[in-house]
């Protein structure tokens, strides 16, 4: 017990030296944990102009069992199809997020059945919740007044965002049937009008600032 509070403490202690750096998780399962290279750059340019945000402009990769998660605040996921968490990228994730860390999964599309699988594995008795439109998260640098916006149709469901919490913090965000991360992109990449990117960012940013500051 000594020995996982010391390890905890190290982990706070650079979760906050650390307190302006975001990264992408590489996951196993054969998903494209790679996809949509040019959005967290995007999102990262905007929030530094935008928000005050003094972000490196170029994320890192951090795997989910590695001990260099704990390097930064905020770590960003998405992709398309499966994912797997061995049991040590369990017990990695789930330290992490106990000891401060923030997570944003996005549904590229067709990611849900495989994460909600998985999150099991880093929070058996957790369920993911859905949050409400007057989270402060929709509102806490831009206002979302109906919650998560939509940005890409897919299967035109309406778009939700699902939350994890751990002593009443939140410390887990799955957006599904939204799409952020393609808004996040270069503009040539999917043709979005610049409204739609516009809200994508701001969402985005709505995010990083609530895991920086919460």
């Amino acid at each position: 017990m000594r020995r996982i509070a010391l390890i905890l403490l190290f982990n706070f202690i650079l979760l906050n030296f650390n307190a302006q750096e975001v990264a992408v998780l590489k996951y196993s399962g054969g998903g494209d944990w790679y996809s949509n290279p040019t959005s967290l750059p995007n999102l990262i340019s905007f929030c530094n102009e935008r928000i005050n945000t003094k972000l490196n402009v170029k994320p890192e990769t951090v795997e989910v069992g590695s001990s260099d998660i704990f390097q930064y605040p905020l770590v960003h996921m998405t992709g398309h199809g499966n994912v797997y968490f061995s049991v040590e990228d369990a017990e990695n994730l789930r330290n992490y997020l106990i000891s401060g860390g923030f997570l944003h999964i996005d549904d590229n599309y067709g990611m849900e059945p495989f994460i909600t699988r998985e999150l099991k594995k880093v929070f058996p008795n957790k369920d993911l919740v859905e949050l409400p439109a007057n989270h402060i998260i929709f509102n806490i640098a831009f206002p979302f007044k109906n919650g998560l916006p939509k940005i890409h149709e897919h299967d035109g469901k309406r778009p939700q965002a699902f939350g994890i919490y751990h002593e009443g913090r939140l410390v887990l965000l799955f957006t599904y049937e939204s799409d952020l991360g393609d808004g996040w992109e270069d503009p040539t990449v999917h043709n979005d009008p610049e409204d739609v990117r516009e809200k994508a960012l701001k969402m985005g940013a709505n995010i990083i600032k609530y895991a920086f500051e919460n």
